[in-house]
């Protein structure tokens, strides 16, 4: 698995890392399965929320990485009800404790809420400073939501945004993208595939012609291409080992290929926000 600088953390992180939403409905021992096959093909980026499954998806990323702790990338975030300066901490604490682990290498607010965006920055640089989190980022910021937070925090300290990007949702590439890659901050695309069918009807036969021309799948070319930017990862959330094993896959994309898939899949017209499911 490729890797890449993770914004301005300085630390490679797997181009390609896992997903955990929902996966409080999936079979337990198909997920933990899909996750240590995941991690034992390189995708160590394993990202969840305090959000999934009320904390039961954490409990569940715990049993899937024991042992392996040392080699992850591991993310969690905290929800805006609780991102207060003690909220944050606490909240911290509680994921911790249901992650079995000490720190976590990154923490994110999962979106912008009703306290003060001050008070959560506060909360993650005490935690920070206490050393039970390596670094922090957000998550479905928009453009000026983000400036906000590199103006409260100071630049280089927001690690990544995490963000809805698939091919039939790329309006963040309008201002979000290009303000992350001026300001060295990842973007993490979240439900890579959509929350429908895929490939999607608009562009399937694209899809399907250049895979079989790279000897790959739809899926593999698609987050090829929703990582071709040096800053970019994604997160696809799989409960089976062989759709895991279909995300390690690594494909390279020519020239071509990128204006094809960019004709089949339109940009669209900017958005006030940033989309979000």
């Amino acid at each position: 698995m490729e890797l890449r600088t993770f914004g301005s953390t300085g630390v490679s992180v797997a181009r390609i890392g896992q997903g955990t939403w929902q996966m409080e409905d999936d079979p337990e021992r198909a997920a933990i399965d899909a996750l240590r096959a995941g991690i034992e093909l390189g995708m160590t980026h394993v990202d969840t929320a305090e959000l999934y499954g009320s904390g039961r998806v954490e409990e569940l990323v715990a049993s899937a990485i024991h042992g392996q702790r040392e080699q992850l990338y591991l993310v969690s975030k905290v929800i805006p009800t609780n991102a207060s300066k003690q909220g944050t901490m606490r909240a911290c604490e509680a994921t911790l404790k249901r992650l079995k682990t000490d720190h976590l290498d990154c923490y994110l607010l999962h979106w912008p809420g009703s306290h003060p965006l001050e008070a959560t920055i506060d909360g993650f640089e005490a935690l920070q400073r206490a050393g039970k989190i390596r670094a922090f980022g957000v998550s479905n910021f928009d453009e000026n939501e983000l400036a906000e937070a590199v103006h409260i925090a100071g630049p280089g300290k927001i690690a990544c945004n995490q963000l809805l990007y698939h091919l039939g949702e790329r309006t963040i590439e309008h201002a979000v993208l290009p303000y992350c890659e001026a300001n060295g901050i990842a973007v993490v695309g979240y439900t890579p595939f959509g929350g429908g069918a895929f490939p999607p009807a608009g562009g399937k036969k694209v899809l399907e012609r250049i895979a079989a021309e790279r000897k790959a799948t739809p899926r593999q070319v698609a987050l090829a291409f929703l990582t071709r930017h040096p800053g970019c990862f994604a997160i696809p959330k799989s409960s089976s080992v062989e759709h895991t094993r279909e995300n390690a896959g690594s494909v390279k994309l020519t020239e071509a290929d990128i204006l094809a898939i960019d004709a089949a899949f339109p940009v669209g017209r900017k958005r006030r926000g940033v989309a979000t499911l």
